[in-house]
């Protein structure tokens, strides 16, 4: 078995100050907010494409698109 606590006697010098900045930074629940921002807009941008996807328009669009594919005309 190995021990650990000779493995951390022997770390590098540039590891504390490192872990004393995680520390102090406080931005533990940056990347809470982060994940829930962009959850809130992916929901927007999925329910807008859902709107214009289902419309009319698109609809028509891809039927006649399936139709002259069936047809085998060109553009």
């Amino acid at each position: 078995m190995v021990d650990m606590s000779a493995r951390t006697r022997h770390a590098p010098v540039w590891l504390a100050p490192r872990r004393l900045r995680a520390l102090l930074r406080g931005d533990g629940g940056m990347s809470t907010a982060e994940y829930a921002m962009g959850t809130v807009a992916a929901v927007a941008f999925a329910s807008i494409l859902y709107k214009v996807v289902t419309g009319d328009s698109v609809a028509e669009a891809l039927a006649s698109l399936i139709q002259r594919g069936l047809e085998g005309g060109g553009i």
